[in-house]
């Protein structure tokens, strides 16, 4: 693992550590390739299983009972991955090895999560695929706290959003890539997730070796056991009210993300009914929304840096998200999924290039910085645990597909509404 002197040392004033102060000197474009290729890596092993790979093993070991099954695994694995990604970043805040606090968590989080899908990979039942998706959810979720915390160690603000907008392509061609991966290249199930975990790891790995992480100090190390620092993971919305908003903003937009997005596959099959593969047509449309997310994700960061300004852009983003989703509410066919994959993907872009610097500017403290990111990737994954039995709800006794999106288009808009009462970022 790579080292740098130059980070090990003292920060701005004698007394505190490189690790804990605000940093104000630009990233270099390698430093931020080797952040976006571990990303990209992690997303792909989270993304592939999800959007294909899993599906279809709900369907050969369930047969018709297909959306239970995939529910109860991405529902227990999410449930996994709300705990994990606070507590490892909790626990990389207290780490004070040579090789720094997020290196170790980033590789050991990649190793457990190819474990993971190795399990998968030979999964003969419905339990063993639980057990494999909660392995890889742990895993991957503790390289997400520690890679997410990267930004706000590294990255000063005034780059944030430039930083956050390369972080949220990579989510989407991870996205897409997987799926053709699974699909196109690789079409056995085994054969998919094997090559998952070789390329997370591989990501991995890159990062680590060819980056500096720097070294906390043991006197700086916050204080507290695992009763203390369990604890701690709660952070009052009342004492710190704009984080409070942004973790509501983040959940919802995610919330709604989630929805739109989980049955995506079976709504190919079973609404539009698309002429052949709902797989290849799956892949079309993830062209498509990666192509626009591309977009939006660069030219919104580099605005919003430019102008300082955050949350224009985070309400716009939701605005144009909800919109993609009352398109396919009211218009369930192939040509208007045409039309609201790039909808969706420019909104994302946006959203997750601004939203990273939101996120980052409003952490409470710089000693608990993956702590907290954690807290916010809470996020993230609680959407996973929700939306599967809203969905559920959604499709068996609320209207089908057009409440799933409807809803979808209302958790999007919340979110919207919630970043404008964040009053420390303009």
């Amino acid at each position: 693992m790579a080292q740098a002197a130059e980070l090990d040392g003292a920060g701005p004033f004698d007394d505190e550590p490189s690790a804990l102060t605000e940093p104000v000197i630009k990233v270099r474009g390698g430093w931020t390739t080797l952040l976006f290729l571990a990303n990209l890596g992690l997303w792909l092993a989270i993304y592939a299983p999800i959007q294909v790979l899993l599906p279809e093993q709900a369907q050969l070991l369930a047969g018709t009972d297909k959306e239970t099954v995939f529910s109860l695994v991405t529902g227990v694995g999410a449930l996994v991955a709300l705990i994990a990604n606070p507590v490892i970043g909790a626990l990389s805040d207290r780490t004070c090895s040579r090789w720094g606090r997020r290196h170790p968590w980033t590789l050991a989080g990649s190793v457990l999560g190819a474990v993971g899908l190795v399990v998968l990979a030979v999964a003969p039942n419905v339990v063993i695929m639980v057990i494999g998706w909660s392995l890889v959810q742990a895993g991957l979720n503790g390289m997400l706290a520690s890679l997410t915390s990267a930004l706000p160690d590294r990255v000063p603000v005034e780059q944030r959003a430039e930083v956050g907008g390369f972080i949220g392509i990579s989510q989407m061609l991870g996205t897409v890539a997987g799926a053709a991966l699974v699909s196109v290249v690789i079409t056995s199930l085994a054969g998919g997730y094997a090559a998952c975990a070789v390329l997370v790891v591989l990501g991995a790995l890159a990062f680590v070796r060819f980056t500096p992480d720097a070294v906390l100090p043991r006197r700086f190390r916050p204080d507290g056991g695992l009763r203390q620092m369990i604890g701690a993971l709660w952070i009052s919305p009342a004492k710190h009210p704009d984080f409070g908003w942004g973790w509501g903003t983040h959940f919802m937009v995610n919330l709604g993300n989630a929805l739109g997005t989980l049955y995506l596959l079976y709504f190919l099959a079973d609404a539009v009914h698309y002429q052949g593969d709902p797989v290849d047509g799956l892949l079309i449309l993830m062209v498509l929304y990666g192509i626009a997310l591309t977009i939006g994700a660069l030219v919104a960061g580099r605005m919003s840096d430019h102008s300082g300004k955050r949350k224009p852009y985070v309400v716009a983003s939701s605005v144009v998200m909800a919109a993609a989703a009352v398109i396919l509410a009211i218009w369930p066919t192939w040509v208007a999924s045409l039309i609201a994959a790039p909808l969706l993907g420019v909104g994302f872009g946006v959203y997750w290039a601004v939203a990273l610097a939101v996120l980052t500017q409003v952490l409470p403290a710089a000693s608990n910085r993956a702590k907290d990111v954690g807290v916010i990737n809470i996020a993230n994954a609680l959407p996973q645990v929700i939306a599967p039995v809203v969905a559920g709800l959604a499709l068996q006794a609320a209207g089908g597909y057009a409440a799933l999106f409807v809803l979808s288009a209302i958790a999007t808009i919340a979110g919207g509404v919630m970043v404008t009462r964040i009053k420390s970022v303009a």
